[in-house]
């Protein structure tokens, strides 16, 4: 995998109240990820990043929510995420880069 599907593959972390609850139990990360993205590259992709060992990928797509406006009625665009489970002893510090 090269290093430009990585960053396609990756949009950003996804920062929540749910996802630091998450995060703190139970050793899990949440990210955006691309709508054509597989657990499989999506696993690859973070440990190659971050250099880290995954041991579980848990993907969902998000329907994109409709919104009013003075235009009308408008539908946001469809989004997925990962949870993304990191082996023990292994973290990810997204405050440090």
């Amino acid at each position: 995998m090269n290093q430009e599907r990585i960053y396609k593959i990756l949009v950003g972390p996804q920062i929540s109240e749910k996802s630091t609850m998450v995060a703190e139990s139970s050793n899990q990360v949440v990210f955006k990820v691309a709508l054509d993205a597989n657990k499989l590259e999506i696993k690859r992709a973070i440990e190659k990043l971050f250099s880290v060992k995954v041991a579980q990928v848990r993907v969902l797509r998000m329907k994109g929510k409709v919104k009013r406006n003075r235009f009308g009625d408008v539908r946001r665009s469809d989004w997925k995420k990962a949870y993304v489970r990191l082996e023990q002893g292994h973290d990810i510090d997204f405050a440090s880069m």
